[in-house]
């Protein structure tokens, strides 16, 4: 399990083509071997090497993986091959149509992403599904404000570049506290409003000013303000703000905690994130475990996810 290792010359995708098909061949499949092979290429080279696959051999490669693979590195090859947008957007529509319905992978893709990766993934989703993201989440999430919520995120313009006012952080950081801990009861749409319309830049000079002012984070505010499925997407979107890598590891880590292990958050979290930021989230995780990330995940996982 790594942040994504290419090789120097990769081979062409007919190349690739061919030895994931030689793999498949034979008295069960050679699972290292197609391993080896997708865990070290890119989307592009990915949805390439599916194109060569079906025109050579005539069928798709993702249903010759799902009859191939069995368990949790099938459920996990499967994510992997989708192009990042549709990965998220394939979280999301079996988050939100689980039977359980804990909207824990919407709500931490959805509260994760960028405005421009949002955008996209709303295309992406009614192209796949035949249906708009924002029509799936009010049918199949309750009314209140987590659902506010994640519409407001999913629909507002945001900047998304690095500069950030001072002066309109510490003002946000008063509002804040003016419709959280200063008063008896809790004034949720004013959370919802600047969670969902600051940049992530802003929001964490919004946390840095709350702090100086009142003493302690605005994820400890959150916690003490709300609960449930709101919480959880206001304190993704602080804590992503301020620094993903951390955030990520503590959501792994708490996957592997206690007794068994919860493999669709680990599947999740390492197939989303290895192609975005998983060397910091490696960092985090070891500086504050004092334990790799790598050595965890195989323990834990019997090594299905150890090559990704």
């Amino acid at each position: 399990m790594a942040t994504l290792t290419l090789p120097p010359a990769p081979p062409s995708p007919r190349d690739d083509a061919m030895q994931l098909y030689r793999a498949f061949k034979g008295f069960g499949c050679d699972t290292s071997a197609v391993i080896n092979i997708l865990a070290h290429r890119d989307a592009t080279q990915r949805a390439y090497i599916q194109q060569e696959y079906k025109t050579m051999y005539s069928e798709e490669l993702t249903k010759r993986l799902a009859s191939e693979l069995s368990g949790k590195l099938e459920t996990a090859v499967l994510l992997w091959m989708h192009d990042p947008a549709g990965r998220d957007a394939t979280i999301i529509r079996k988050s939100l149509r689980a039977d359980n319905r804990t909207l824990e992978g919407a709500t931490e893709v959805i509260c994760s992403r960028t405005p421009s990766q949002l955008q996209y993934l709303k295309q992406i989703y009614h192209s796949m599904f035949g249906v708009y993201l924002e029509h799936d989440i009010q049918t199949n999430t309750s009314p209140g404000d987590h659902q506010k919520l994640l519409l407001a995120y999913i629909s507002t313009p945001r900047h998304e570049g690095p500069e950030v006012n001072r002066e309109i952080a510490e003002k946000d950081a008063k509002v804040l506290y003016k419709a959280g801990e200063k008063k008896l009861g809790t004034d949720e749409k004013t959370f919802i409003h600047i969670f969902s319309e600051r940049s992530a830049a802003h929001l964490a000079a919004v946390s840095s000013c709350y702090h100086d002012m009142y003493g302690h984070s605005l994820k400890k505010a959150v916690k003490n303000e709300t609960s449930g499925a709101f919480a959880h997407a206001l304190l993704t979107i602080v804590q992503c703000a301020v620094n993903p890598g951390k955030y990520f590891a503590k959501v792994l880590r708490k996957a592997m905690k206690g007794l068994g292990t919860d493999d669709s958050t680990l599947i999740r979290v390492i197939v989303t994130r290895t192609e975005i930021d998983m060397q910091y989230i490696k960092a985090a995780y070891l500086k504050k475990h004092k334990k790799t990330l790598n050595d965890e995940v195989h323990s834990e996982t019997s090594g299905y996810l150890i090559l990704f």
